[in-house]
């Protein structure tokens, strides 16, 4: 990769840290990606609800778009672009016609994390001037990599001489587990014949490439309020019905769930809210949590017992329980075919191969909805995972990324991409 596309992109990826935004609210980003997309003069280029059906899981509130809104209009974002996002719709589909071919779809995503950024000295971003500009927000997750990565391939494939059609999907709303389910029935997956997903980092050395990453686990969040009655707590606690405790039992016995001789399992409460006051018995309170799995029935399987676990609680202490799962993403296999093409590319720029082991990352990716969906229809599909010398864990407030990830990822997957033409 020449030096000056290199700078360019790396310079995307700065701006893109310094101004990240959380899933369905990602309006100066896809304006930012809108703007070097355009310059690149895709022959087609898709944005906001043109890559979405009406469906989505987990938008935001009124409130949570409306200061969104108000921060984009402040960094100046494209007033033609912010009107088609300005609903929550977000993100971007760039597509290049070049000729009789397969079609094959990269994606990326864009969205943040709801994390403070460290503003120690020794964090390259806080030491480069390009740490995150807003209060418990940062990429914390190489997303804007990504998106620099997704410009990258998009430009040097359009230079390229791959024959086929070539797609480019910036996804919002990773981090919600819910981006991709809207675009999944958009019509954008229907003709793919090959899909590549793609992430940096994975607490792995940068050079090394894991062209078919697997080992991501299914996933699933869900709610439970507990619903009590409340009692004066000095004079009569024996008349009220006490919601914390129940949540408190729940928590304890979800967490000791019996792990699966078959696989990873993983369970979390990590929102707990309840109480008024100090002196009366709680009638409300309630979690937040997710269930993982190596396969989607190993996550089911802590998904029932989560549900006995929560029903049981609240019994126990004499209180109501409503619970509610979401509409998890599963797990996926990655294509022979494919996983080949991107080895043999990682091969050809000096890159260290390496299978996925089968160990679970622990972590979970919305893409392997757009994977099951582009296998169902006949595709092939992969995930990749290019190293990148992340300094600390991805979800912490010094995660960073070796910028050298870029130029490799993009020419990386470029020569992949071309490998799917006829001929090549």
């Amino acid at each position: 990769m020449d030096a000056k596309p290199r700078s360019r992109l790396i310079e995307l990826r700065r701006d893109l840290h310094r101004r990240p935004e959380l899933g369905w609210r990602e309006f100066y980003t896809t304006g930012r990606i809108v703007e070097e997309l355009e310059a690149l003069e895709p022959d087609a280029l898709y944005v906001g609800r043109e890559i979405h059906r009406e469906e989505r899981l987990r938008p935001p509130t009124d409130d949570q778009l409306a200061r969104a809104r108000e921060r984009a209009v402040e960094t100046g974002v494209d007033e033609d672009v912010l009107a088609r996002v300005e609903d929550g719709y977000t993100g971007a589909i760039a597509v290049l016609e070049k000729g009789e071919g397969p079609t094959v779809l990269l994606r990326v995503d864009i969205d943040g994390l709801p994390q403070s950024e460290s503003d120690d000295p020794d964090h390259h971003p806080a030491a480069e001037g390009f740490r995150s500009a807003y209060d418990e927000r940062m990429h914390a997750c190489g997303h804007d990599a990504h998106a620099a990565i997704g410009v990258g391939v998009l430009e040097a494939v359009a230079e390229s001489d791959f024959e086929g059609t070539f797609k480019v999907l910036f996804q919002p709303a990773e981090e919600l587990g819910a981006g991709a389910a809207s675009v999944v029935g958009s019509g954008h997956l229907e003709n793919v014949d090959a899909l590549v997903a793609v992430h940096v980092g994975l607490d792995v050395e940068t050079g090394v490439v894991v062209p078919g990453v697997e080992s991501f686990l299914a996933i699933n969040g869900f709610e439970a309020t507990f619903e009590g009655s409340p009692a004066h707590a000095g004079n009569s606690p024996q008349e009220g019905a006490h919601a914390i405790q129940a949540l408190s039992t729940a928590v304890g016995n979800l967490h000791a769930i019996p792990r699966h001789g078959d696989g990873a399992t993983r369970i979390n409460v990590g929102v707990v809210e309840g109480g008024t006051a100090t002196n009366i018995v709680p009638e409300s309170a309630s979690l937040q949590g997710e269930v993982r799995g190596a396969t989607t029935a190993l996550r089911n399987y802590v998904e029932d017992h989560a549900a006995r676990v929560l029903r049981s609680a609240a019994e126990i202490h004499d209180c109501d329980v409503d619970v509610s799962f979401r509409d998890g993403a599963p797990s996926a296999d990655c294509d022979d075919a494919l996983v080949d093409a991107v080895s043999a590319a990682a091969a050809g720029h000096d890159a260290t191969v390496t299978p996925d082991e089968g160990d679970a990352l622990g972590g979970s990716e919305d893409a392997t909805r757009l994977m099951r969906a582009v296998q169902r229809n006949g595709g092939e599909a992969t995930y990749v995972g290019f190293g990148a010398s992340n300094p600390t864990g991805h979800h912490t407030a010094t995660f960073d990324v070796d910028e050298a990830v870029i130029p490799l990822a993009v020419d990386t997957l470029t020569d992949a991409i071309r490998s799917v033409s006829p001929g090549k």
